[in-house]
């Protein structure tokens, strides 16, 4: 890992989200890590298919991708930056727990075929408890947003 490695990372794939959050499919809602910026902020991307189970009964006939879905997202994205800034910091990873959401709202329904850009940034961190600001987007408009916060444990 270089040195610059804990300021900015230009993505993180599949196969490095695999290593930073414990979560499998069908639970794993990021596929993406973009614009990775040390532990201040990054935006996870999550392709919506149609072929996602939740999509059987939420709901038949007009497919709506879940809120408390998108809001995971979010944490998933969140949880990734805070497990990257450890192995950055040469700490040894922690499994990240989520703890809270505050003032969560819905702006649109996010529907198959949508391409979610969760924008996360920092908004304090203490010891081991991370907060978060996030922003769901398609297409550059609001879909949801919400403040989450996360408590990281050494294994």
């Amino acid at each position: 890992m270089t040195e610059d490695a804990g300021k900015t990372l230009g993505s993180a794939d599949i196969v490095k989200l695999l290593d930073l959050l414990p979560h499998r499919y069908p639970f794993l809602l990021v596929d993406r890590i973009i614009e990775m910026r040390g532990d201040e902020s990054c935006i996870g991307i999550k392709n919506v298919s149609f072929n996602e189970p939740q999509f059987q009964g939420h709901f038949p006939g007009k497919p709506v991708f879940p809120g408390v879905l998108i809001i995971e997202g979010m944490a998933q994205t969140a949880g990734a930056l805070c497990v990257w800034s450890q192995l950055a910091d040469k700490k040894p990873p922690s499994k990240v727990f989520f703890m809270t959401i505050d003032n969560a709202k819905f702006r649109r329904p996010v529907e198959p075929g949508d391409v979610l850009h969760f924008h996360m940034t920092k908004l304090k961190s203490r010891r081991n408890m991370w907060w978060f600001r996030g922003e769901a987007k398609v297409d550059g408009v609001l879909a949801a947003e919400a403040e989450v916060s996360a408590m990281l444990v050494s294994e």
